[in-house]
């Protein structure tokens, strides 16, 4: 080993060393915070289940998993149109001229809201933005938002300042006549990228985007109308009439988990912390595979769940693959510093995989933003929202996610996702996880990778991620996580 090469293995260890003694303050400070307001449940919940407290599993819902602003924005649009009494809507950010439909004449956000609020309740309730002009959107761009949807129209828009320092509301939900709930990911903006992608990813020399949301109709969306309701009487002053009951529209359970910080609203002065309970649960109890969908992967309490599963597998065909961007916005060095301690851990034993997508153009390709925040674990536990696996989402913003345990749903929400992917007809994806990841994922994204490398053009949209190089940065995610954590 060359002088060189001693000293840079050198820093590595330093730097490994450091992230670990940063990520373990973290930790102790998420349990002693959460011990303080009675919450440290959910950092050692029981393994399996469904997360403790309220709201309860609801049963008798039907679930439908929107791939892609393809196939949800539509979706989207066709529900609101069919409004009979309210719309509620909850966003990080809206863009008053976003189209939802583009087929034939667009179907304009803040158009749609106008001509739906000359009959009907139309509230919308969006993040204030950064009180710092250093991010995005901010307090004024929120504001000239505000006006821009409601001028000359009956919508009413509030805005949240009610948060933690350096963090946000971040859920997406809408709730119409508390008869049908959208839960997901997918913000009515062109803030960061445009939503509007299909399942074929065609490249259009731009980002691409993949994304999922839930439409929910059954007992669940009354969790998603009280939860609207509490924060726009935090937020005005305004108390609406509560939710009325929904009857059964399907068979499948689902639980409605959030984030809410600690004292930001009056009604939950101890916090909500049943998205990172439910995760945790759900990881301690996976036996085959589990399957990760997410923006952001840098929670040091969420990666030492995974190292526990790679320390112990408890199968020898036991599998986690990840589907991440190639270049998280804000996240890139910390993600990788979490693949890089997940892969040196796995020894070359070929239980992690970690890929991305691209939107190819003969010899062009467009990375496809992974902006999806979906869990999927041995085909029998789904979870999808608006939550990323950092501490931001886990803590400190204001998120919503649903949790189900229903196998139907989960194999067959993990098969299209996979057929999407893979590029291949969903009967031609083995219903064997296993299978499917060593037979088709791991040879298609290797070969992928070997030609972004050799700068030849990629012939497939799944590529894997560079398994970060043992030099990626260690220490950026924990220390990312220790300057944003109060």
């Amino acid at each position: 080993m060359s002088g060189h090469d001693r000293i840079a293995e050198l820093l590595l260890t330093a730097e490994c060393w450091f992230g670990a003694q940063v990520g373990e303050q973290i930790c102790a400070h998420h349990r002693r915070r959460l011990g303080r307001i009675g919450w440290e449940g959910a950092l050692d919940p029981p393994r399996g289940g469904w997360a403790a407290g309220g709201p309860p599993v609801r049963s008798g819902n039907k679930v439908d998993v929107l791939i892609d602003g393809g196939e949800a924005l539509p979706a989207i649009a066709d529900a609101l149109l069919q409004a009979r009494s309210h719309v509620h809507l909850t966003g990080w950010h809206f863009s008053p001229d976003f189209a939802l439909r583009r087929d034939g004449e667009h179907v304009v956000l803040r158009n749609l809201l106008a001509g739906l609020a000359e009959r009907l309740d139309v509230k919308v309730l969006v993040w204030a933005g950064a009180p710092m002009p250093l991010f995005r959107p901010s307090r004024g761009d929120v504001r000239t938002m505000r006006d821009e949807l409601t001028r000359g129209t009956r919508i009413q828009c509030a805005l949240d300042s009610k948060e933690r320092p350096l963090h946000c509301h971040h859920e997406k939900t809408i709730v119409i006549d508390d008869r049908i709930a959208f839960v997901g990911g997918i913000d009515l903006t062109w803030e960061s990228g445009d939503r509007h992608d299909t399942s074929e990813h065609p490249a259009r020399a731009n980002l691409g985007w993949h994304d999922v949301c839930a439409k929910i109709e059954g007992p669940a969306v009354g969790d998603v109308a009280e939860h609207f309701r509490m924060r726009w009487r935090e937020v005005t002053g305004e108390a609406l009439p509560a939710p009325t009951a929904t009857d059964p529209a399907g068979a499948v359970d689902v639980q409605i988990v959030r984030t809410v910080p600690e004292r930001v609203y009056k009604a939950v002065p101890r916090g909500d912390f049943r998205i990172l309970e439910s995760y945790l649960r759900a990881f301690d109890a996976a036996e085959r595979f589990i399957y990760l969908e997410n923006q952001f992967l840098w929670s040091p309490e969420i990666a030492a769940a995974l190292h526990a599963k790679l320390d112990n597998p408890p199968n020898d065909d036991f599998r986690l693959l990840l589907l991440l961007p190639a270049k998280p916005k804000s996240g890139n060095d910390d993600t990788r510093g979490v693949l890089a301690e997940l892969i040196e851990q796995d020894d070359d034993a070929g239980r992690v995989l970690a890929c991305t997508i691209y939107a190819r153009f003969g010899a062009l390709a467009d990375p496809v933003y992974v902006h999806a925040k979906v869990g999927i674990i041995d085909d029998a536990w789904l979870t999808l929202g608006s939550a990323n696996l950092n501490e931001h989402s886990l803590f400190n913003d204001t998120e919503m996610n649903l949790v189900t345990h229903d196998p139907e749903l989960a194999a067959h929400t993990r098969r299209r996702l996979w057929a999407e992917h893979l590029e291949l007809p969903i009967d031609d994806v083995p219903r064997d996880p296993i299978k499917a990841i060593d037979e088709l994922w791991k040879p298609i994204s290797k070969e992928q990778l070997e030609r972004r490398v050799n700068g030849l053009p990629l012939t497939h949209r799944l590529a894997r991620l560079p398994h970060v190089s043992r030099r990626s940065s260690r220490a950026l995610g924990p220390v990312t996580g220790l300057l944003v954590d109060g």
